[in-house]
């Protein structure tokens, strides 16, 4: 029989790329979206709602996890076999604007799911994955981070992570729900929102080379991180719920750049060479060829508590699941670069 797998935040850059990945596996998918006046189905552009041309299914639903009633009576209808829950408030910079809410989604949202699984009667048939995060090793106490590696979370959106977290062990040791959390370092692509820094950096970029920008305006740009591309990380999803017993993963590259690291890569294959003059918020990136300034830091963007380095181990997941990323952070920026380059030049054109 054919497995049917819910996919909460279907519309976000994992829940786009999980959402294909599900259907080239012959799954029924329910991707549920969150009603906004505006549309929000970009990311799933082609495809459409029905039996796809290999014999898989697309529903659309509409859901919104601080509604519990509403979670409850989207897994009465479909009793799913699994549960990707991917939505979230995921900007760690707005969760300080907006802790309650990012609490509400972030951590209870997981808690009313597990909750309508186990009181729908789902404990002993579907399968759970939470999307947790590295920002949950926060001011890190081992480099590089693992499983066992104690949480030391820096914001309310890793706060709220770390609830969701906990609930997911508790409720696979309290009922039996294969529940499983895939502690995933940070992953980019193409689809990646725009105010999240790698894409706020190959947006504004490809936009200074075709002349629609002057510059970019950044925060901390030392900050370290573990990148990797999106589609490496859906697949690793899916493993997790393959297995024949749960356990909680870590997903990473092993490699760590920091901002200015990827932003020098970026404008060098744009053509540009990237000189730093000054410091601290008086810092500025200069083009080396035309004295040019492409990059100045601006406060605003400054977190009230920061997380400076993020670099994964993620031997288990090598060796349990057989997971390996596919792309390097080469390929991750040009994949990143072709795509918002195309972006700028349909932009410059209309203009």
């Amino acid at each position: 029989m054919m497995k049917t797998s819910l996919v909460t935040g279907a519309t976000g850059q994992d829940g786009a790329y999980l959402t294909r990945k599900l259907l080239s596996e012959g799954r029924r998918v329910c991707a549920m979206i969150r009603r906004t006046s505006t549309s929000n189905m970009s990311r799933l552009l082609g495809l459409r709602e029905g039996t796809q041309e290999n014999g898989s299914e697309l529903r659309y639903v509409t859901g919104d996890l601080t509604d519990s009633a509403n979670i409850s009576r989207i897994l009465e209808e479909f009793e799913p076999d699994e549960v990707y829950n991917l939505a979230a408030q995921s900007d760690v910079r707005v969760s300080f604007d907006v802790p309650e809410y990012t609490g509400e989604v972030d951590g209870l949202g997981t808690l009313r799911i597990l909750e309508g699984i186990r009181g729908a009667g789902l404990a002993s048939k579907t399968r759970f994955y939470q999307a947790s995060t590295s920002e949950l090793f926060g001011d890190v106490k081992e480099k590089p981070q693992r499983e066992s590696t104690p949480f030391a979370p820096r914001s309310p959106y890793a706060i709220a992570k770390l609830y969701a977290y906990w609930t997911t062990v508790n409720y696979r040791e309290a009922y039996g729900i294969f529940a499983c959390n895939g502690i995933l370092f940070n992953h980019e692509s193409p689809l990646r929102g725009e105010n999240f820094v790698t894409r706020k950096i190959t947006r504004g970029a490809t936009r200074i080379r075709l002349g629609l920008q002057d510059k970019l305006r950044m925060g901390n740009i030392d900050a370290r991180r573990d990148w990797g591309h999106a589609e490496d990380y859906v697949n690793g999803m899916f493993l997790m719920l393959q297995q024949s017993e749960p356990d909680d993963y870590v997903l990473a590259t092993g490699e760590q750049r920091s901002a200015r690291d990827f932003l020098e890569l970026v404008f060098a294959k744009l053509d540009y060479e990237i000189v730093w003059q000054g410091s601290g918020v008086d810092e500025k990136g200069i083009d080396r060829k035309s004295g040019k300034v492409l990059v100045e830091i601006d406060p605003v963007f400054f977190r009230p508590t920061e997380v400076n380095y993020l670099c994964g181990d993620s031997t288990k997941a090598r060796t349990k699941l057989g997971w390996k990323p596919r792309h390097t952070f080469h390929s991750l920026v040009e994949d990143m670069l072709a795509h918002d380059l195309a972006l700028a030049e349909r932009e410059k054109n209309n203009n």
